[in-house]
This record gives structure tokens, sequence and C-alpha cells, in this order.
């Protein structure tokens, strides 16, 4: 049985947002997003593929197709495959966000 622990996984850098893999198969993966203040995703988008972000900690400013919105812990963000998509932490906390997309581009 593979298990990880998210909060032992995440990693900040000033730098850039840091993505850290918890899982891989080929049909999923699994990732932990980590975002300081004022870092983002750029809106991109995954023709075949699906993709869910879960705020564990912060809020983050979602682009999912036409629509903004800011989301806090506890909720789910879905960008089905199509659609683009990309986070902002545009407050003054970290963000912490649990990721996940199937399937994984280089399989789509």
């Amino acid at each position: 049985m593979d298990i990880r622990t998210i909060f032992d996984a995440c990693h900040f850098s000033s730098e850039k947002m840091q993505k850290v893999n918890l899982f891989a198969t080929t049909e999923l993966f699994l990732d932990v997003y980590c975002l300081e203040p004022g870092q983002k995703q750029k809106v991109h988008t995954h023709d075949e593929a699906s993709k869910f972000y879960v705020v564990l900690e912060g809020h983050g400013h979602f682009h999912i197709a036409d629509e903004t919105k800011d989301v806090g812990p506890g909720q789910t963000v879905l960008a089905r495959a199509g659609e683009s998509h990309g986070v902002e932490n545009a407050s003054e906390e970290r963000l912490i966000l649990l990721v996940g997309m199937a399937p994984p581009p280089n399989h789509a």
C-alpha cells in the first residue's frame, strides 16, 4: 500500500509555485501545489484530461473556462477536459492545493 502525508510533502519556494508529486500512474496523477503569496499557475488547457483542485489551506483565485472565483479551504474546483484553467494566490497567506488529473497529460 502506498501512503503519503500531504503536509509533510509541502515545499515552498520564493522563486515559483512548487508542484510535489504524491502519486502517478498511467491513469492519473495526484500532486500537492504550494504557492506563496503572489505566485500563480498560468492559465492553460488540457484537451483530453480533467483536473481538480482541492484547497487545503489558504485562498486561491481560480480561473476556469470563462469564470473566475475565489475559493477557500475545503472547497474543490473542477476543470473539465478542454477548459482553460489556472490559479493565483492573491492573498497574504500561503496556499496549499491537492491537485489530481486524469488521464495524465503524457498519457492522454
